[in-house]
């Protein structure tokens, strides 16, 4: 599909825009002063694929701890400001790669002069983040209501405030939960700029509706070229953001790492206990650093047959199952010990 070309920033050793790959965001639900907690949420999460780590804060000590996190983990960190300038210069002067600040939120137009300041010493970017929640009231009376046109609207004026100050190292989202006000307010900004943008469904919900949406809102903008970094947001365990955000990526062939898990829905003729064979080798796949597509099949009539493009698979029968390659038998092993040889068969690939 064809992109459309961003400007390029750069957050911490990530580049985001431009021709670079569309990386995965998550957001810490740790206690940012509680260092150890943080760190060891930050490395899991880098484990699943987190490219970029955000969280959020709350005060200077929240701040001060900046430096010995980074000290800890590998991806590059975002922290999440809201309303006091002074924790932006803090987290800047602690070795933050990025701010996600609303200039408009900060107060006093010198408050803000003194965060992009901060900034340009540093090298560091600025995500403006604007959603249905957040529009300023004249933008809603302007523009008739909360809708693409105020929330873009919204996004402009932040923005020229930085331009004013000759900062244009900016990434942009333009978030609601619900899904068609997302994509149309994403898809009206990408018209006029061209800005990066970080996609995403605010609010999505827990994390069965919460996929559910943010696959179809994100899913639906990057089949359009549309966007440059995302962040699933889930009311759940934060890996799960980074595996959902995978998987779309993955889904739209956006992302060749990892392996690709092809499964059928199950019927009359499947004589295993499909369902739970899968969900025992997610997370033992999930773990495993290959580019493979791997197929679990309830029958030899969807395993080989249906299945032929997989690099690897199984397919259950009645008590034994077999072992396919491109489509090819290569063994038959009891229906117990389908997985561990299947992973065996992995591990030698």
């Amino acid at each position: 599909m064809d992109r459309k070309k961003t400007k390029q920033i750069k957050v911490g050793n990530v580049l985001i825009g431009g021709d670079a790959p569309i990386s995965v965001q998550s957001m810490t639900n740790t206690i940012t002063k509680d260092i150890n907690s943080t760190i060891s949420q930050i490395n899991l999460l880098e484990s699943y694929g987190c490219d970029l780590i955000r969280f959020a804060v709350n005060d200077l000590e929240d701040a001060s701890a900046i430096r010995k996190i980074k000290n800890g983990i590998k991806i590059p960190t975002i922290a999440d400001i809201q309303y006091d300038y002074r924790l932006a210069l803090a987290s800047a002067e602690n070795g933050i790669d990025c701010l996600r600040i609303n200039p408009g939120n900060i107060g006093a137009k010198w408050k803000v002069e003194e965060v992009v300041k901060a900034c340009k010493y540093h090298d560091i970017p600025i995500r403006i983040g604007v959603n249905s929640g957040s529009i300023k009231q004249e933008f809603i009376d302007m523009y008739k209501g909360v809708n693409e046109n105020s929330i873009c609207y919204s996004a402009l004026e932040e923005i020229e405030i930085l331009e004013s100050m000759s900062f244009y190292d900016i990434k942009v989202s333009l978030k609601a939960s619900n899904v068609n006000l997302s994509i149309n307010s994403y898809k009206k900004f990408s018209e006029f700029s061209d800005y990066p943008l970080h996609l995403g469904i605010t609010e999505a919900g827990p994390s069965f509706n919460g996929t559910i949406k943010s696959s179809v809102g994100i899913g639906s903008l990057l089949a359009m070229g549309i966007g440059d970094t995302i962040r699933v947001s889930l009311t759940a365990d934060p890996i799960e953001e980074v595996k959902v955000g995978r998987e779309i990526l993955k889904s739209l062939g956006l992302l060749k790492e990892g392996i690709e898990i092809i499964s059928c829905p199950t019927c009359a003729r499947t004589k295993i206990n499909l369902i739970d064979m899968v969900e025992k080798a997610q997370d033992k796949l999930y773990s495993i650093n290959k580019n493979i597509k791997v197929a679990l099949m309830g029958c030899p009539v969807n395993g080989p047959g249906e299945a032929k493009e997989a690099d690897i698979g199984i397919a259950g029968g009645n008590g034994v199952g077999i072992i396919f390659k491109k489509g090819k038998i290569i063994k038959k092993v009891d229906e117990n010990k389908l997985l561990e040889e299947l992973f065996k068969e992995i591990e030698n690939l």
